[in-house]
């Protein structure tokens, strides 16, 4: 039976890592709504190291277009500011003592096409990703069918399997950038 040679199930985990990571890289994108995610790509200077910014403060988002932060040692504020503006977020942080407000513009329909284009260029490298993935597959099944663990029959069986499951991942993918581009096109 094909099934007991190939590791379908690895090959699954390893294209919904490729989808997973999509989703973390499109979660990035400002839509012209405050999210806490948007902040999670940023790292600050603090105590002779680089550390992630949910690690000196606590994010919040009060309202839709405004997201909060709270720098737990007063000594960092300076350095949680700097971060965020050098940052390629386009953020401008208004400092409230130990507080940071970041309002969060409208996008113009400029900036909306430049982030759809980023959006594609995600989905694709999740694409390449995820054909990598239907490659080693397809690389197992020849291996096992010239190594005559595989039949003919069972190793086109297979092939088409794999096939599938990267037809499935790839409709997912698209599913999850029309999704993106329809949030980041509303105004």
């Amino acid at each position: 039976m094909p099934d007991q040679d190939v590791d379908y199930s690895d090959l699954q985990r390893r294209m919904n890592g490729a989808i997973g990571v999509l989703k973390t890289e499109l979660a990035g994108l400002r839509t012209g709504r405050a999210s806490a995610g948007m902040l999670d790509p940023i790292s600050v200077d603090a105590y002779g190291s680089s550390m992630p910014l949910n690690q000196v403060a606590t994010v919040s988002v009060p309202e839709p277009r405004m997201i909060s932060v709270q720098v737990w040692d007063r000594s960092m504020v300076a350095a949680v500011e700097k971060a965020i503006r050098e940052s390629s977020l386009g953020l401008n942080p208004v400092v409230d003592g130990q507080n940071l407000r970041l309002p969060i513009p409208e996008l113009n329909e400029e900036r909306r096409l430049e982030l759809i284009k980023v959006a594609h260029k995600y989905a694709e490298q999740a694409k390449v990703a995820v054909r990598h993935v239907r490659r080693d597959g397809m690389d197992m099944i020849k291996k096992l069918e010239k190594d005559g663990d595989l039949s003919q029959d069972d190793g086109r069986a297979s092939s088409d399997k794999v096939q599938k499951l990267t037809d499935d991942m790839i409709a997912e993918i698209d599913a999850v950038l029309a999704k993106k581009e329809q949030e980041i096109s509303q105004i």
